[in-house]
């Protein structure tokens, strides 16, 4: 292979940005990393920033590679990236072709950028995208300010360049089909697939004894209705005081969640609400396995990683009646309105009985899932890729 002749070309613009930030991985980023760990051996990388659009060739790139397979904290991975920068200047600056070859984008990233239709153009690219969700068009008063405007150049970038579309969901096409359909557009040739899931294993591999713990995980935003469990956990501990089953939240502070976050720190929850911030994966597991269940009342969500975490676990989910969980739960999860105040309070109630029949119902439903894992998602990629 010379080095203009890795067959794909494989876009590592968010796995540089978030080792820059040093953020810890969401489920958008180990998307990602897994595409990384299968694509890159065959690939040429891809970058794109404000400052330019960059196709590298293949030392140059494999480089890049290996130093985002080291395991090397914020600061000692910005010192060899500029290091890596400085040395492969020339290669930044000169550009590359695409001969017509796949361009694989799974990261959102750089789809806002102007720009960048006329670079895919002129590079003579393929691009294939997947889309996460489009919750900041379809549902904003839930996002950062200005992200609507920033998301919709995104999605009809992707509708304007891709040469196919990946879903993370079915439910996450339709939406597409639906939005693209308003504003006179149409989606390319496209595949829901989804991720791989991440198995949450306990150090040892001994399960805690059961606990009257129920869980949310996940960043704390608005979307997310935090709201709508304290409202619950108000009504449980106002009837029953510590005796209360306890409300563990799992995640770092976000965005649109004032009201929550006031709430919060106002307490008034006694020891029945319990906010931990974000956690390792081992902790996270010690956590769910001792669990009544994992709650997830979210209002929206483009595929919701959590659910099949948990249920992959042997925990059982009570969540919202959302199209999404209906397709990725697989029948198992107890699913409720996200405002049925009365029918989340039944629900927790119920499961905080040990051996109760909801409870017993869901987990002989468990045994049936069959979690997503990142062999069979490559397996319909590559099968699907081979078809463009």
């Amino acid at each position: 292979m010379d080095d203009n002749g890795a067959p794909l070309l494989l876009d590592a613009s968010r796995l540089v940005w978030r080792r820059w930030a040093g953020v810890r991985p969401t489920g958008i980023d180990r998307t990602c990393l897994a595409w990384h760990d299968h694509y890159a051996a065959r690939a040429q990388a891809v970058l794109v920033h404000r400052r330019g659009r960059h196709i590298l060739p293949m030392r140059a790139s494999q480089a890049l590679f290996r130093l985002l397979e080291a395991d090397a904290p914020r600061d000692q991975f910005r010192r060899r990236f500029v290091s890596w920068a400085t040395r492969n200047l020339v290669n930044l600056m000169r550009p590359q072709p695409g001969r017509g070859r796949l361009w694989l984008n799974v990261g959102h990233t750089g789809l806002n950028l102007p720009g960048l239709a006329e670079w895919v153009r002129a590079a003579e690219l393929r691009p294939v995208l997947m889309l996460h969700d489009i919750i900041p068009i379809t549902h904003p008063q839930y996002c950062r300010d200005g992200e609507k405007p920033r998301h919709e150049v995104r999605v009809k970038t992707l509708l304007e360049i891709a040469h196919a579309v990946l879903g993370n969901s079915q439910d996450t096409l339709e939406i597409l089909r639906n939005y693209s359909a308003g504003i006179s557009m149409t989606v390319p040739k496209s595949l829901p697939v989804w991720p791989g899931t991440r198995l949450l294993i306990m150090p040892g591999g001994t399960r805690p004894t059961p606990s009257n713990d129920f869980v949310i995980l996940g960043t704390i935003e608005g979307r997310k209705n935090h709201m709508l469990l304290l409202d619950v956990w108000e009504k449980l501990v106002t009837a029953h005081g510590e005796a209360a089953p306890r409300l563990v939240i799992i995640g770092r502070r976000g965005w649109a969640c004032d009201d929550v976050l006031a709430r919060l720190n106002a307490g008034g929850f006694g020891s029945r609400v319990v906010e931990t911030g974000a956690l390792a994966d081992d902790e996270i597991a010690r956590h769910l396995a001792s669990a009544c269940a994992l709650l997830f009342p979210s209002f929206a969500e483009g595929y919701g990683s959590p659910l099949v975490e948990a249920i992959a676990a042997d925990v059982p989910v009570i969540a919202s009646d959302l199209d999404v969980f209906r397709e990725i739960g697989q029948g198992v999860p107890d699913l409720l309105l996200p405002d049925d105040l009365e029918g989340w309070t039944s629900a927790i109630m119920a499961y905080a009985v040990p051996e109760s029949p909801a409870r017993a119902a869901q987990m002989a439903r468990l045994a049936q899932f069959r979690a997503p894992d990142w062999p069979g998602h490559f397996a319909k990629v590559d099968a699907f890729l081979a078809t463009l």
